[in-house]
């Protein structure tokens, strides 16, 4: 495994390496024979070690413990990295506790405790770190003859009322012999596989595959396609060949190609489905060319070079597949997208070492799967590599997941399901991918105006468990957030919430959140994307504050929101709060308590009157494992007065409707918070301690350019985000969020106008098509629209 450059120091570099030519974080090694590992919390990983390798264990956010295990050929053999155990290894002992851990990790180290006479349970540890370590932490070791060096995470529920939440571990390893070439080690298997081949680089594989079954294809060395083919086996048989076509498929699901969720099946010329994408860990592939043929090479002057087309055709032979000079294809890590031209250009794959797509079948198939030989562009990054492929049983169910990293060097992170799940998809099957959680759009039997009007005259809930969560603690953690924070965080109250701005130091805004004051020293930070995090900690170290933790309690807490004029009834006999909190009447708007559900025997949550609906409405937040519980006493105390679960169809309605702003729609990181109409989280009079963006943001408020405004439109045709807004010839304003509001009877729009035709009353259009040829007219409104002083959250 290559470790990810490290931007964070260039100083430390070699010299040769400190002015890079080409950055590429994530890919290419700083040093030979370097590797970087993840420990997630509650998980372990081994690694073999060799006579002279080095290891350094980090305790990468602080205040997480390590247990650090070390295996010979006779048993335990601490002492060859110069250390004798002092403590039970009790993440090793857990292991048989099959729902804490993935089944091929669970195997693999429980395989080398077994070789080697050892239960789990019986595993001995040398602890390292905890206690309030500081973030950064590092105990190295090397190894005085071969073993299997084994880390495991210690996790733990964190407490509402003293937060630390477990955060992973990170493992360097600098091998002693470097320059013998390491074979690039494929992840296990996710299951017993009925079929594991490699695919040798410049040539394909046709096999056969039943109804159900998986077909995962794994990229070995990265930056590598694979051309994907399947046919319908039994019209194959009947002499018929409907195979797997691209334009069939774009057009049905209405996209540039299929991706896990409600659109994720790839269908033939007669619109029956083939295959469904389960997973995908790269996120960008190609559906529009063929796959690679003799013709192309010829043009660019290579005749004769191997080619996908003719590996296909010679493969495909057995099954009575006629032959072509081009095969259109799905071409898996091809990277390819449409430019400002029209133009179809392509560079190198984003796939990793390791990175796959997961299909299942949809009825018996023939496939077959290439690894492209193309070495004459950046298809393959220049240079062909493999591709793997492994086949498993339908007995073996698969989550559907997306991987995103938060940074270019960061472990992927596959889509998951919040702690409120169980109680959503019993009502819809309306999923979307949102911030790498699945989230529903609307429920059936409701749908997106029914919800929007049960928020409005009634009451709703909604799942928002995937905004992020960070604590940000110890004594330097108040002087962290000032610095980070728009708003003057010295005057929050213990039990008060803020909305902030998060800008850097152009101005610009890295995120908007809310900040909960729970201490003098204990603050949680709830902003929207996970960056937000790992900016805080580069803020941290550029500042000089060494006495703060940021730990990322996200997976800790999971939320929901009770939204709408009934919310307050429904709640009031709901929550039971200790003396030593706010009673429920008493948490006024933006505060929060510390209670529980029912009694004082009850599920403990955090209580907060904050929402992003426009009416009253309250957060509760709880553990995931509490939250099917939580969800099911809010649902039953709200029958009587109508509550109606909600999407994010409708959530988008009521928050455009009451002018409240959505990341990457309305704000960017080119957008500062003036432009973005939430200037009133900048109080640059009043605020007197610098933070980040200050000097900037004094200069963009003397010198303005654009600022948010409302429009209404005239008629009923909805404007698009990104629509240009017009007067005359020339562009004026950009439309950033829009719909149609059911309780105003109006067509509206926020967007991002010219100081010059921001004037309230001013009449300007949307432009359609390519901007000149179609116009909706509008005219400048004030924002909100709806309940412009705010008066129903104060209420």
């Amino acid at each position: 495994m290559t470790a990810p450059l490290d931007l964070s120091d260039l100083s430390s570099l070699p010299l040769d390496l400190a002015r890079p030519r080409l950055v590429q974080p994530g890919l290419l090694p700083v040093v030979p024979g370097h590797e970087r590992y993840w420990v997630r919390p509650g998980g372990v990983t081994a690694l073999e070690m060799e006579a002279g390798d080095e290891i350094t264990i980090v305790d990468r956010f602080g205040a997480q413990a390590a247990e650090f295990t070390v295996l010979g050929n006779g048993g335990e053999d601490f002492a060859a990295v110069g250390l004798r155990a002092d403590a039970p290894a009790t993440v090793l002992g857990a292991l048989t506790e099959a729902s804490t851990f993935d089944n091929e990790q669970v195997a693999r180290v429980v395989n080398a405790l077994a070789q080697r006479g050892l239960r789990p349970d019986a595993a001995h540890s040398v602890r390292l770190f905890g206690g309030w370590s500081p973030a950064g932490s590092r105990e190295g070791f090397t190894a005085q003859r071969p073993v299997t060096a084994v880390v495991g995470n210690p996790s733990w529920q964190m407490a509402l009322e003293d937060p630390n939440p477990p955060s992973e571990l990170m493992i360097e390893v600098q091998r002693a012999n470097p320059h013998t070439r390491r074979e690039i080690e494929l992840p296990p298997p996710l299951a017993d596989p009925i079929l594991d081949v490699r695919i040798n680089n410049s040539t394909a594989v046709a096999y056969e595959v039943k109804k159900g079954d998986y077909i995962q294809i794994l990229d070995v060395e990265g930056r590598q396609c694979s051309d994907f083919l399947a046919f319908d086996a039994r019209a194959l048989q009947e002499g018929h060949e409907l195979g797997l076509d691209a334009s069939t498929t774009r057009h049905i699901v209405g996209q540039a190609y299929s991706q896990p969720g409600l659109y994720g099946k790839f269908y033939n010329q007669d619109m029956d489905p083939l295959v469904e994408i389960i997973r995908d860990t790269v996120g960008r592939h190609d559906s529009f060319t063929p796959a690679c043929n003799a013709k192309y090479y010829e043009d660019f002057g290579y005749p004769g070079h191997v080619n996908c087309t003719d590996n296909f055709n010679r493969q495909l032979d057995s099954y009575r597949v006629a032959s072509r000079r081009s095969w259109p294809a799905l071409n898996l890590f091809y990277n390819t997208m449409f430019d400002e031209h029209n133009m179809l250009v392509f560079d190198e794959p984003w796939s990793r070492p390791g990175d796959y797509v997961m299909m299942q079948a949809q009825r018996d198939l023939v496939c077959a799967s290439s690894a492209c030989p193309d070495d004459i562009d950046p298809s393959n990054g220049w240079v062909p590599t493999d591709i793997h492929l492994r086949v498993y049983s339908p007995e073996r169910r698969f989550s559907m997941a997306i991987s995103h990293r938060t940074t270019p060097d960061a472990e992927p992170k596959l889509t998951r399901q919040t702690g409120f799940h169980p109680r959503t998809s019993a009502l819809t099957k309306q999923f979307t991918e949102y911030r790498n959680f699945w989230l529903p759009t609307h429920f059936d039997g409701h749908g997106p105006k029914a919800e929007y009007w049960a928020c409005r005259e009634k009451a709703v809930v909604m799942d928002l468990s995937p905004l992020r969560k960070f604590e940000v603690l110890g004594p330097d953690a108040e002087a962290l957030l000032q610095y980070c924070m728009t708003r003057n965080i010295r005057k929050l109250s213990e039990g008060q919430v803020v909305y902030t701005a998060i800008c850097n130091d152009t101005g610009g805004m890295i995120d908007d959140a809310t900040v909960f004051r729970c201490s003098d020293t204990n603050f949680r930070v709830i902003p929207g994307d996970d960056y937000t995090g790992q900016w805080m900690r580069q803020m941290a170290t550029e500042q000089g504050l060494d006495r703060v933790w940021i730990k990322d309690s996200t997976d800790q807490l999971h939320n929901i929101a009770v939204q709408g004029p009934a919310s307050r009834d429904i709640l009031r006999d709901l929550i039971w709060t200790p003396p030593q909190q706010p009673d429920f009447d008493s948490v006024t708007w933006f505060r929060f308590t510390i209670g529980r559900i029912g009694d004082h025997q009850g599920l403990p949550v955090i209580l907060s009157r904050t929402g992003y609906s426009g009416e009253l409405g309250y957060e509760l937040f709880c553990h995931p494992k509490d939250a099917p519980a939580v969800w099911d006493a809010v649902w039953e105390a709200g029958k009587p007065h109508g509550l109606a679960p909600m999407g994010l169809d409708a959530l988008d309605m009521v928050r455009i409707e009451s002018g409240l702003v959505f990341a990457g729609y309305d704000f960017d990181d080119q957008t500062d918070p003036f432009e973005a109409g939430i200037g009133f989280t900048v109080p640059l009079k009043t605020k007197e301690d610098d933070f980040s963006g200050r000097g900037a943001l004094l200069k963009r408020k003397e010198n303005p350019q654009r600022t948010m405004v409302g429009l209404e439109l005239e008629g009923n045709e909805l404007a698009g985000h990104g629509d240009p807004v017009h007067v005359g010839r020339f562009k004026v304003g950009v439309i950033t969020s829009a719909t149609r509001s059911p309780i105003l009877r109006k067509n509206i729009a926020l967007c991002r106008m010219m100081v010059e035709h921001a004037e309230i009353g001013a009449e300007v259009q949307v432009g359609k098509l390519d901007g000149q040829q179609k116009r909706i007219p509008a005219t400048v409104v004030k924002t909100p629209f709806y309940d412009p002083e705010k008066l129903k959250p104060r209420s």
